[in-house]
């Protein structure tokens, strides 16, 4: 069970994970040894799954996105399973979401540029069998992008 300290614990090191255990623990009241060993239990619940650094997508000639809405011919388990398995092997897809409502996954993919994305669509999803229908949303400016939940 995650407590109002944990919570503050989860909040301060989704800001920077990058901090010293010293840091976090003044930040949230805290000497470093009990913060340290709530630290270790919520990664071995699973609530802190892992650690990341964030990189600028421009910084690395990644200037576009996309959002793409797909539609199967079919919804039966082995499309789905197999369009699943397709998008999990493509490193453009930074995320892919099984919906319900009008169609069936929303993706996110990047790309340098809209000739970079028009290759991923071409060389990748339309080569999936199963897919009705691609429609790609292109976003004229991100107004809000984070990681942090809010806890």
């Amino acid at each position: 069970m995650v407590d109002s300290v944990d919570k503050k614990i989860l909040r301060v090191i989704q800001k920077n994970s990058n901090q010293t255990n010293s840091e976090v623990a003044q930040q949230v009241g805290l000497s470093a040894t009990p913060c340290l060993r709530r630290v270790h239990l919520l990664e071995e619940q699973s609530v802190i799954t892992g650690y990341v650094a964030l990189v600028n997508p421009s910084a690395v000639d990644l200037k576009f996105t996309a959002f793409v809405r797909i539609t199967l011919e079919r919804q039966d388990k082995v499309t789905i399973e197999n369009f699943a398995k397709e998008m999990e092997q493509a490193p453009e897809v930074l995320e892919c979401h099984l919906m319900a409502g009008t169609y069936d996954y929303l993706l996110r993919v990047i790309a340098k540029d809209l000739e970079d994305y028009q290759r991923f669509q071409m060389e990748t999803l339309t080569k999936i069998k199963g897919i009705q229908n691609v429609v790609t949303e292109i976003p004229l400016r991100s107004i809000k992008q984070t990681t942090c939940l809010p806890i």
